[in-house]
């Protein structure tokens, strides 16, 4: 488990290391969510290999979600997370 502090340090962790899965908060400094999620993508076209990512957001507003799909996320939580909800959609994507 490694924690990034902002979407450009998340990027660049992504860029070091290989991981199972993402967890992305949307609203983060320097680099939201959205945009380092779409950059990881392209990144991935070069790998062949896709990373699940998980949005999570405290937006629960009407086309956050399809915004969220739209920059290639695999799925998306609202805040509060219900770990159950949490343990389902990782168990689904993994």
């Amino acid at each position: 488990l490694e924690i990034a502090r902002n979407g450009k340090e998340a990027l660049d962790m992504f860029g070091t290391a290989r991981y199972d899965m993402i967890l992305m908060d949307v609203q983060m400094p320097v680099m939201n969510g959205l945009v380092a999620a779409e950059k990881i993508r392209n990144l991935e076209m070069s790998t062949q290999v896709h990373i699940p990512i998980i949005a999570i957001t405290a937006n629960a507003m009407l086309g956050d979600r399809e915004q969220c799909l739209a920059v290639g996320m695999d799925d998306y939580i609202s805040k509060p997370i219900e770990p159950e909800v949490l343990i389902e959609k990782i168990t689904a994507l993994i």
